[in-house]
């Protein structure tokens, strides 16, 4: 099955997808385990999500 976000950014994918206020939001109350449960609902990588948690601090 194709990648239906292929080729988008990641803040496109949680647009797309709807997701992104609750990103944020899990992102703002540090929770990591709901962060990286919404970035592979929008069909990222582990090799992907890492790197943002780095960047988010988490």
């Amino acid at each position: 099955m194709p990648n239906r976000y292929a080729a988008m950014t990641v803040n496109e994918r949680l647009h797309e997808s709807g997701l992104m206020d609750e990103f944020y939001t899990a992102a703002e109350e540090r929770d990591v385990d709901r962060v990286r449960a919404i970035l592979s609902k929008v069909e990222l990588a582990e090799g992907s999500i890492k790197p943002i948690l780095k960047q988010l601090g988490l």
